[in-house]
């Protein structure tokens, strides 16, 4: 479940190239989750290491996540 979400909300991912041409990535629905990389590829793959640790403390915090697709983690 928790990897079908990922699947989901990183199909939801928008990015960027900022003027150094390095690029951001963010995802709307995940406040907070934001990334970095050298390029493209390398930002995909931090933003993805940053929305798995963003779902770990909402889940154990007990927090609110966000329906992506139909699809949450916790009580709905």
């Amino acid at each position: 479940m928790i990897t079908e979400f990922i699947n989901r909300a990183m199909s939801k991912s928008s990015y960027e190239t900022l003027e150094d041409n390095t690029f951001t990535g963010k995802i709307k629905q995940c406040p907070g989750v934001i990334a970095f990389g050298k390029s493209l590829y390398l930002c995909q793959e931090e933003l993805e290491s940053v929305l798995e640790g963003w779902l770990i403390v909402k889940i154990r915090h007990g927090d609110k996540i966000p329906v992506i697709q139909k699809l949450t983690i916790g009580p709905a």
